[in-house]
């Protein structure tokens, strides 16, 4: 008995502790909003090679964001990444020649539980136009991700 009694009030003392700790753990995954008038792009935009346009939408937390990365790559195979639930019509399979690729990481203020980032974008005028696909990925501070999959055409 003198020997379960401490480890019994261990026990107890190491659950309460944990039971505290996963209270307080931020488990919510932030959120991409395009769904303003103002956002962009959106799935099936069109944008202009040797154009910028400006990347808008409303990101959440809620705790704290963290950082966001947007990533544009060819789709010229039909792969996919999207998540929305309307697809775009598709050109012909081709293989590229010039594909544009754009992989940048941007800050979020610290601090920020909402964001609504304004991010020009140049678009190369010498790339292969057709089908690519736009990524956004943004983290929260404590590492959730939410990846926002849109297709767009580069015309």
């Amino acid at each position: 008995m003198k020997r379960t009694l401490p480890a019994l009030l261990f026990a107890v003392v190491l659950l309460n502790a944990c039971s505290k700790s996963d209270k307080d753990a931020d488990t919510t995954y932030p959120e991409i909003d395009i769904t303003a008038a103002d956002a962009f792009p959106k799935q099936c935009s069109v944008v202009k090679r040797g154009e910028t346009f400006v990347y808008r939408a409303q990101l959440r937390d809620n705790v704290q964001l963290g950082s966001l990365s947007i990533d544009i790559h060819h789709n010229f195979d039909h792969h996919t990444h999207s998540t929305e639930v309307n697809s775009c019509e598709e050109a012909p399979v081709k293989t590229p020649v010039t594909p544009f690729v754009f992989i940048r990481n941007y800050p979020v203020p610290d601090g920020q539980k909402a964001y609504s980032p304004e991010i020009e974008i140049t678009v190369p005028a010498d790339i292969d136009p057709g089908d690519y696909h736009f990524l956004v990925r943004l983290t929260d501070k404590a590492g959730w991700q939410t990846i926002k999959g849109l297709s767009i055409k580069i015309i």
